[in-house]
């Protein structure tokens, strides 16, 4: 176990529950159907980077939840990852971007999506999935 994990846990920023198989397959198979539909060139840049973004942080939130804690942070959810997933930081760095373009979004009307960041968070969700598809 993590001992910035259970830092985290101590003051008060991560919550220890137990792990549940069913919870970590429901993640995983919800954020896999959304990655598989965000690269459908078909639908908006905006769907796309929403179902992508969400993706990523239900395979984020798996990867916490395995290791027995759970946050309603998604900023930690997503700097964990080194711990959880194995993640390289840089990619945090990335999904931080995106996640604040999500605040955006999600609470200041802000629909113009930078593709090339959808790009590199579809690449990443994707990259994020088979290491937690591993974790199993």
């Amino acid at each position: 176990m993590s001992d910035n994990l259970a830092n985290l846990a101590r003051i008060g920023n991560l919550k220890v529950e137990a792990f549940s198989e069913t919870e970590f397959k429901g993640l995983v198979t919800s954020a896999s159907r959304r990655l598989a539909d965000a690269r459908n060139e078909s639908l908006s840049a905006e769907s796309r980077f929403d179902l992508a973004y969400n993706a990523a942080h239900a395979l984020a939130l798996a990867a916490l939840r395995r290791q027995g804690y759970r946050s309603e942070n998604r900023t930690i959810v997503f700097q964990v990852l080194g711990e959880t997933a194995g993640m390289a930081s840089a990619k945090y760095r990335v999904l931080s971007k995106c996640h604040g373009a999500r605040n955006l979004a999600e609470y200041g009307g802000r629909t113009d999506v930078d593709v090339r960041l959808l790009t590199e968070l579809i690449t990443i969700a994707k990259e994020l999935e088979a290491l937690v598809l591993a974790l199993k």
